[in-house]
């Protein structure tokens, strides 16, 4: 025997549309099931409307993208005390953890002019504490662009090894090398930093040294 169809009016209601709700929605699905399952016919699903429905609150895939960056971002936590190179190390260290998290993320940052909210907040941060450790307006301006790299560079690659099972990858794989063929490599890979944040550490203290010492009306 069939069940009688349920009324309209007897269902759930559904919660209303909004941006927070479609992008909260997109990351779920990109952290579940990936970037290649993150599309607006797979969000609608999730949200039992249609495609249509989505263009009212996002323009369009990429739109999305943008917001779920944004979202992110606006988990990054502000340092406090201590002195200016500690709390940059700290606030990058925050951003590149954020971004780190989710696939496709770090990508986009990098690909785009940060404009939104929260992107904007976080280069306000890194520009205050460049000018706070006495960098004129020219250098501050030209290192904020090599730091915003360092940031989308490294977070992605945390996220990639998140996708290849992790930096155990990697030491399996130079294990592996024969030393006839890459003597180099097999002589110094003991010497590969411990974990990617010691490498990432070193790298912006690197960065950040190397901005200092040249300034951008240096001859």
């Amino acid at each position: 025997m069939n069940a009688a169809p349920v009324s309209r009016r007897a269902r759930p209601a559904k919660a209303p549309l909004s941006r927070e709700v479609v992008i909260e929605t997109g990351l779920r699905i990109l952290d579940t099931d990936g970037l290649a399952a993150l599309t607006m016919r797979r969000v609608a699903q999730e949200l039992d409307t249609g495609a249509a429905s989505l263009y009212v609150y996002v323009a369009h895939r990429d739109d999305l993208m943008t917001g779920m960056l944004d979202h992110v971002l606006s988990t990054v936590a502000t340092p406090t005390g201590r002195d200016w190179r500690q709390r940059l190390t700290a606030l990058v260290e925050n951003a590149i953890d954020a971004l780190g998290r989710h696939e496709g993320l770090a990508l986009h940052a990098f690909a785009r002019i940060p404009a939104t909210e929260h992107a904007l907040g976080l280069i306000e941060q890194l520009l205050a504490l460049l000018r706070e450790g006495g960098l004129d307006p020219a250098t501050a301006t030209g290192a904020l662009d090599l730091i915003h790299r360092h940031i989308t560079a490294e977070a992605a690659e945390r996220a990639a090894y998140n996708l290849a099972g992790g930096s155990e990858y990697i030491t399996e794989r130079f294990a592996e090398l024969p030393a006839e063929r890459y003597p180099t490599i097999v002589a110094l890979r003991a010497q590969r930093p411990s974990s990617g944040d010691a490498r990432a550490r070193w790298a912006l203290r690197a960065l950040l040294n190397g901005i200092i010492a040249t300034p951008v009306d240096a001859r």
